[in-house]
């Protein structure tokens, strides 16, 4: 005979899991990757416990880490903007301040260093396979670097 146990959770315990996060992807190519896939530890955490900040830039990683994933080696990710005539900014950096600001770091087309810096309620990125440059033997994979902060015990942030 199995003995079967049931696990009662308190209330708390109910409400904190329907916060946990949760994502959702259909694609007509069935070899693309979702990025729900393959959640860092911090994309674990209830949502309740993070500012919008933190929240949007650790989602960002994981979009940007999956898109990465998708390339080939003569390109790295870029990041294209709704609006304005920013272009492309091939991204060398990402971060927040809390409670509701995300910042990118890179380089424009031109090569000029670019930051943006935008409030969470405006959040709208376009992720563009941008090539490498030319004397780089190696693609650069921010998302993997930034991905890795996300599975440590160190502050994302830092």
């Amino acid at each position: 005979m199995t003995k079967t146990t049931m696990q009662i959770e308190t209330s708390a315990e109910l409400l904190e899991n329907d916060v946990l996060p949760k994502c959702r992807e259909i694609h007509t190519n069935p070899q693309t990757q979702a990025a729900g896939q393959t959640m860092p530890k911090a994309l674990s955490e209830p949502v309740a416990k993070k500012s919008p900040a933190q929240w949007a830039y650790e989602r960002i990683i994981m979009y940007i880490q999956n898109f990465e994933t998708q390339l080939d080696n003569d390109h790295e990710v870029g990041l294209g903007l709704a609006g304005g005539n920013t272009g492309v900014i091939k991204i060398e950096g990402l971060g927040y301040y809390e409670p509701d600001i995300v910042t990118y770091y890179g380089i424009d087309d031109s090569g000029a260093r670019t930051q943006l810096i935008q409030h969470v309620s405006q959040l709208n990125v376009t992720l563009v396979a941008s090539p490498k440059h030319i004397d780089q033997p190696e693609p650069n994979r921010i998302g993997f670097q930034l991905a890795s902060a996300l599975d440590g015990d160190e502050d994302v942030a830092t």
